[in-house]
């Protein structure tokens, strides 16, 4: 597969621009991430022919580590989606099954490692975007904590949630990739001056005290991904941790929470998508500016984006704003307050990374309430800015399983190094 890939590639892109950690190694990109003279268009035709004039700040270090983007992968339209299946592009397909569904929205970039395609590939992490699809297709994704890795380039959906992380077959490609991707930006005011060395990643569990949220275990977790996940846990105690349970009561507010604050913030970020400064110019110019705006986005957006934008301006209207955002914002300040006061009894916190496996083509699309319900072991550490990884475990029903493991704010160092005693041990 890597042979007849490298025949698309001339020997100086197979080389690398840079000479750093990652010479001559070929990573995918999500179409979220800007690419210099490369086409990015968040999976939309209203961002049809985008070509950005400049690279985002992670595919910049890419290129300095000696990286080759090897291309852009299929996401759900603006992040918007749990499988891959809200894409202009069509559905992405999961390779350890091509009747279900990748998961989303950096379901490309999880197919293409799993797949074979590249070894490492950047996907982006709004509430379980980089997790999700690295459960279902039985890869590691790193959601890192926020502000660890520039968003600048970063095509913005929910802005005080995303975060671009690494995507690898293994967690020592995975913390590789981290380790370039890490660190300040100016350009950035959220991000923070907090690098990774790849030099300390070790297989360190022992002696570690890692918090098993009882919320994780609940209703909706399907029972053999619940028993595949708590035989991990019982290899992590094996190799020396110790385990304590936990509460986290508000967690049941999170996906409201979660799903009334981001679709405000994309009503907010989307309205710049008007066919005058970015998509397609309405045919009829003589017609008012208001009917051409809303020809323009409505043949450009799709079904969720569209239903996205119009919640969160819903929620954000006068008589609403109160009732709706500022609920949710003070629900997001207890959940980051719960997660907080848990991880002070423990180093860790682990549970199962999705509810289920991945489910068959057109299953969650049907019913948008039961697709973002798929996002309620992901979305609260989004909410918390927490770090959270997801590794293989095992398989249920005969498909991946994801075990996660989430740690203190910036905390990346320990979340790896559980991550890699785990995968070392099994």
């Amino acid at each position: 597969m890597a042979d007849i890939y490298n025949a698309f590639l001339s020997e100086a892109e197979i080389a690398g621009e840079g000479d750093g950690i990652l010479k001559g190694v070929r990573v995918a990109v999500k179409d979220n991430i800007s690419t210099k003279d490369i086409e990015t268009t968040c999976a939309s035709k209203i961002l049809k022919g985008y070509i950005p004039p400049y690279d985002a700040h992670a595919v910049t270090l890419l290129k300095q580590a000696g990286a080759v983007i090897a291309g852009k992968t299929n996401m759900d339209e603006f992040g918007m989606g749990s499988t891959t299946e809200n894409s202009a592009f069509g559905a992405a397909l999961n390779p350890r099954d091509t009747t279900r569904v990748t998961g989303g929205s950096s379901g490309g970039s999880a197919a293409a490692v799993a797949g074979g395609l590249v070894p490492l590939a950047l996907g982006s992490d709004t509430g379980g975007s980089i997790r999700c699809p690295a459960a279902w297709c039985g890869i590691v994704g790193l959601k890192p904590s926020y502000g660890r890795v520039s968003r600048f380039g970063l095509i913005a959906y929910a802005n005080s949630f995303e975060q671009i992380g690494p995507m690898a077959n293994n967690v020592t490609d995975t913390a590789k990739l981290f380790s370039v991707i890490a660190g300040h930006d100016v350009r950035d005011s959220t991000s923070v001056n907090k690098p990774y060395d790849f030099a300390g990643l070790k297989a360190d569990i022992a002696g570690k005290t890692i918090g098993i949220p009882k919320e994780y275990f609940g209703e909706g977790v399907d029972e053999a991904v619940s028993e595949t996940v708590k035989n991990a846990i019982a290899k992590l105690e094996e190799l020396g941790a110790k385990t304590v349970e936990v509460s986290l009561p508000s967690m049941k507010y999170a996906l409201a929470a979660y799903y009334v604050t981001c679709t405000c913030e994309a009503s907010s970020n989307l309205d710049r998508f008007d066919g005058v400064r970015y998509g397609e110019i309405a045919p009829d110019t003589n017609m008012p500016w208001h009917d051409a705006y809303t020809k323009v986005r409505t043949a450009g957006f799709g079904d969720e984006v569209r239903r996205r934008i119009i919640l969160g301006t819903f929620a954000l209207s006068a008589g609403y704003y109160g009732k709706y955002y500022v609920k949710a914002r003070h629900a997001r300040q207890q959940i980051a307050k719960d997660f907080a006061k848990a991880l002070t009894q423990c180093d860790l916190l682990a549970g199962p990374t999705m509810p289920n496996v991945a489910p068959k083509l057109g299953e969650l699309t049907k019913d948008p309430l039961q697709m973002y319900q798929a996002d309620i072991l992901t979305v609260p550490a989004n909410i918390a800015g927490i770090p959270a990884i997801s590794v293989p475990c095992g398989t249920a029903h005969n498909m991946p399983v994801g075990l996660q493991i989430m740690g203190r704010m910036y905390d990346e160092e320990t979340v790896l190094n559980a991550a890699l005693a785990y995968e070392e041990a099994c």
